[in-house]
């Protein structure tokens, strides 16, 4: 039986599913290198990816209730408690599906990003079979779904390019693993975006005055008698 949406993140499908989208960013996340990483999530006891040139994550899961737990707490209607431009990854697991809005969610994650860092974003598909069991099972507070066209829209919008958009997963929950062989009807999806560096417009220097030298001896062919 489906689970109800305070554990729908605890259920089978939803397991599985955050897998297939791990495998699908595995390969993309490995060159990521920096010193620090932000995971975002929706899934309780999740674990940020092990990346050999990341070194420290912080991770924050987003509740029902509008609340973050993990390695920091505070309320999801708040700007992230991070300076600007600190992580050189930011991973939105499922996140933008339970935020109170997620369109300030996505502001703040592009906020922290740091120039030439990458933004991963995973979620269900609006348009895929999942959207029916989601709607029952997560009845009376439905998720907000957000197709990955606004999100591309949303990101450019804020400078950064999209890199890669892909639907990956089952095309409904607890499909079989053959039922794969059409990935433009599976129920996730990946995207990863990358923000622009910040561009250096070398300034034109104003040549400087240099006075001339003063001559203290005599002129060229002068006789000292002439002095």
């Amino acid at each position: 039986m489906p689970h109800r949406h305070q554990d729908i993140y605890s259920s089978t499908p939803l397991h599985v599913l955050a897998a297939e989208e791990a495998a699908a960013l595995a390969g993309d996340l490995q060159r990521c290198a920096g010193e620090h990483g932000l995971l975002v999530t929706a899934m309780a006891g999740d674990m940020s990816p092990g990346l050999p040139l990341l070194n420290h994550w912080v991770r924050l899961t987003l509740g029902w209730q509008g609340l973050y737990g993990g390695d920091l707490r505070g309320r999801a209607n708040e700007p992230l408690a991070f300076q600007d431009e600190i992580f050189e990854l930011v991973m939105l697991r499922h996140a933008l599906e339970i935020a109170p809005a997620p369109r300030a969610l996505l502001d703040e994650a592009v906020r922290v990003l740091a120039p030439g860092g990458i933004l991963a974003v995973t979620g269900i598909h609006p348009f895929s079979f999942w959207n029916p069991w989601l709607r029952w099972s997560t009845r009376p507070r439905p998720l907000s779904l957000t197709s990955p066209l606004v999100l591309e829209h949303w990101l450019r919008t804020h400078g950064l390019d999209i890199e890669k958009v892909q639907r990956v997963g089952r095309w409904r929950p607890g499909a079989a693993e053959e039922w794969q062989v059409m990935p433009v009807l599976g129920g996730g999806y990946v995207m990863i975006a990358r923000k622009r560096r910040h561009i250096l417009t070398p300034t034109r220097l104003r040549p400087r005055a240099v006075a001339a030298p003063v001559g203290v001896g005599l002129a060229p062919g002068a006789r000292r008698s002439a002095a």
